[in-house]
């Protein structure tokens, strides 16, 4: 222990040592953060993939009723040669529940044997790199990514 003027002397950090935590905890910070934001987009995702899912089970049964997947979406043209939009038989957004959405959900066309859903990233979620994902009526699902569906 040093003594200064004939008192106890405890020396303080030195600016030296601070900047040295300053740029260790900023070099976790780098790696860390783009890691947590790949895991909330992926969380975000398996829950679109999981309503798509949803969305293809109320197709399912909407034609099991109708004999025809047609009247599912908001926008039928002709006698339903390719019906799309938003749907008429599920909600438009993912999460289904909670208020804040990352995707919305769509009917990209239906016929009355066929049907191509679609979920769109948006807000925070649309620099996902797995862009838009979409299931159709054999269950074939798709995105722009890839290894997007697990």
């Amino acid at each position: 222990m040093k003594y200064i003027n004939h008192k106890p002397y405890c020396g303080g950090v030195t600016l030296l040592e601070l900047m040295i935590v300053v740029a260790i905890i900023g070099i976790i910070a780098a790696v860390a953060y783009p890691s947590y934001l790949e895991f909330v987009n992926s969380s975000r995702r398996a829950d679109a993939q999981a309503a798509l899912m949803s969305f293809a089970g109320a197709m399912e049964r909407h034609f099991t009723i109708n004999d025809s997947y047609c009247g599912a979406a908001t926008t039928t043209v002709g006698t339903c040669a390719n019906a799309t939009g938003a749907p008429t038989i599920f909600p438009t957004e993912s999460p289904l529940d909670g208020t804040d959405k990352y995707y919305d959900l769509a009917v990209s066309s239906a016929t009355a044997s066929t049907f191509v859903l679609i979920a769109t990233p948006k807000g925070a979620q649309s620099s996902d790199s797995c862009g838009t994902m979409s299931v159709d009526a054999t269950g074939a699902r798709t995105s722009q990514g890839t290894d997007c569906w697990q």
